[in-house]
């Protein structure tokens, strides 16, 4: 029994292979060497310049950042530029509603921000509410243009849509009752 069959017998491992490196068990993943794996991905770390004055640290280490805030003095430079949020609000929101209230009539409408691609309107100067509404801008015209608004959106499969509000405007009273209404009817704000 101290002989084996030729074939099926191991070849013998160097001597330079420590005993911990040596396959355990039969299988083939356990037949490859560690040492033949690479080591995992790490950042990429570096030594900054060399600090001046005392009690500082002579080997800490810095990692690189890809992106960086813009300083105040860069964002004076270049005033034009748009932030971050703005150019991507409209690719994470991008549905936005508008309302606008005169004085004889109530306008919505869900516009695609990026393509400014009009997907629902509804106004109260439209032919079928003008002769069935008793007033064109009261509370209960509001609530038919948020109805109106919530199915013909959902009808273009939209179901979340933002409304920016103006400088110093408040979402109350018509506004706030269009809003809500919309809200009601399953539209949800983002």
């Amino acid at each position: 029994m101290a002989s084996l069959h030729p074939a099926t017998a191991a070849p013998p491992l160097p001597h330079s292979l420590a005993p911990s490196l040596r396959a355990s068990s039969l299988s083939w993943s356990a037949s490859i060497a560690v040492s033949r794996i690479p080591p995992p991905p790490r950042l990429a770390l570096h030594s900054p310049a060399p600090p001046h004055g005392p009690g500082s640290r002579q080997n800490s280490l810095v990692v690189c950042a890809a992106w960086t805030r813009r300083s105040r003095g860069e964002a004076a430079e270049r005033p034009n530029r748009k932030s971050w949020k703005q150019r991507t609000d409209m690719y994470m929101r991008p549905f936005q509603l508008n309302v606008f209230f005169s004085k004889r009539f109530v306008h919505a409408k869900v516009m695609h921000r990026s393509t400014s691609k009009v997907i629902a309107v509804a106004t109260t100067n439209a032919k079928d509410l003008r002769l069935t509404l008793p007033s064109l801008v009261d509370e209960n015209a509001c609530r038919t243009i948020g109805r109106l608004i919530a199915e013909r959106a959902m009808d273009a499969d939209v179901f979340a849509m933002a409304y920016e509000p103006k400088k110093n405007e408040r979402i109350e009273g018509k506004l706030g009752i269009v809003i809500d209404t919309i809200k009601e009817h399953g539209i949800i704000f983002v």
